[in-house]
C-alpha cells in the first residue's frame, strides 16, 4: 500500500534543523512553537526521535542526520514541480560570486545540474575574495555569493565549517625554508589575516609569494614546491598534502562557508540556486 509523506512535516523539521531551535525555525516559516512542536512530534511518531534536546538548542540524532538531506532533495524537487505547474519555467540573470579556492571544488557539480535543469537562466559566476564578495553583496552587484569568515556572528546563512590547514607539495620541502614561502592567492584573502597574526605569534620568519588573484598560479607554485599555502580542508586538489602543525606552522583557526543575498525580493530562479547549494553543502 503506497504511502505518501507531508512536505509541511518535513519542511517544518528542516527549518528547526537549520536554525537549531523550535522557535527561530517557527519565525523562519511564520509558525507558533506550538505549532512547530505538534508538526515535528507527528514526524517523529513515524520516523524515530530526530533531536537531541537541550535547554535552549536542539541537536539532530543520527536518524535526524539521515532524514535531513534527502527531505532537503524532496523539498526542493516539490517546489520545482510545484513551480513549473503554476509558474513556468525559471528565467532571468543571476549573478553568482564565489572565492576563488571554492570554484574548483564542489561548486561545478551545482552549476551543471542547475544550468542543465534551468537553460533559460543566464548564470554569471564572479570569482573574488570574500572580503571583496561581501561588498559586492553590499552594493547590489551580485544576487548570490559563498564567503569564508571566521565562525560566529555573521550577515550569512552558515553552509559548513571547515578545517583551515598548510598545504604543500606531495614530499615537498618548502615548509623547511626559511623565511617560509606563502602563496595567499590575493592580498585580500580572507585567510590572510589569521594566517599572518599566527605566524606572528609563532615568531616564525616568513615571506609572501606571487599574490596575484589566480588560484592556478597559487596551485602552480605549490606544486613546484616553491611556496606553502593555507585552503580549507575540503578544496585541497588531491595531488597535494596536508602539512602537519609543528613549532613553524602554528594551527589555524576553523572557516565558515557562509551564504549571503542581496537585499531586496529574491527572484524564483536566485531562491532555487540557493537551495541546490545547500543541498550540496549540508
Amino acid at each position: 500500500m503506497s504511502r505518501n509523506l507531508d512536505i509541511t512535516l518535513l519542511r517544518t523539521f528542516v527549518a528547526v534543523a537549520d536554525h537549531g531551535s523550535m522557535t527561530a525555525g517557527g519565525n523562519a516559516l511564520h509558525l507558533t512553537q506550538s505549532a512547530v512542536s505538534q508538526q515535528v512530534a507527528r514526524l517523529e511518531a513515524f520516523s524515530g526521535v530526530l533531536f537531541f534536546r537541550g535547554k535552549r538548542t536542539l541537536r539532530l540524532t543520527p536518524g535526524g542526520e539521515r532524514l535531513l538531506g534527502k527531505a532537503r532533495r524532496l523539498i526542493t524537487l516539490n517546489d520545482e514541480l510545484w513551480a513549473e505547474m503554476t509558474e513556468g519555467p525559471l528565467d532571468g540573470v543571476i549573478r553568482l560570486g564565489v572565492p576563488y579556492d571554492l570554484v574548483g571544488t564542489w561548486l561545478p557539480p551545482v552549476l551543471k545540474n542547475f544550468a542543465a535543469a534551468h537553460s533559460q537562466v543566464d548564470l554569471r559566476l564572479v570569482c573574488m575574495s570574500s572580503p571583496e564578495l561581501l561588498a559586492a553583496i553590499a552594493a547590489g552587484t551580485l544576487d548570490l555569493a559563498l564567503v569564508e569568515e571566521p565562525p560566529g556572528k555573521s550577515g550569512g546563512e552558515c553552509l559548513l565549517v571547515d578545517r583551515l590547514v598548510w598545504v604543500g607539495a606531495k614530499g615537498g620541502a618548502a615548509f623547511l625554508k626559511r623565511p617560509l614561502p606563502v602563496s595567499m592567492v590575493a592580498e585580500t584573502c580572507a585567510f590572510r589575516a589569521v594566517v599572518l597574526q599566527a605566524l606572528r605569534e609563532r615568531e616564525t620568519t616568513w615571506q609572501t609569494l606571487f599574490e596575484s588573484g589566480s588560484i592556478d598560479a597559487t596551485q602552480a607554485m605549490v606544486r613546484a614546491d616553491l611556496a606553502v599555502s593555507v585552503w580549507l580542508a575540503s578544496t585541497i586538489p588531491s595531488d597535494l598534502v596536508i602539512l602537519p602543525f609543528d613549532e613553524n606552522l602554528p594551527e589555524l583557526p576553523l572557516f565558515s562557508v557562509n551564504l549571503y543575498h542581496a537585499r531586496g525580493q529574491r527572484s524564483r530562479a536566485v531562491h532555487e540556486l540557493a537551495q541546490q547549494i545547500r543541498g550540496r553543502l549540508k
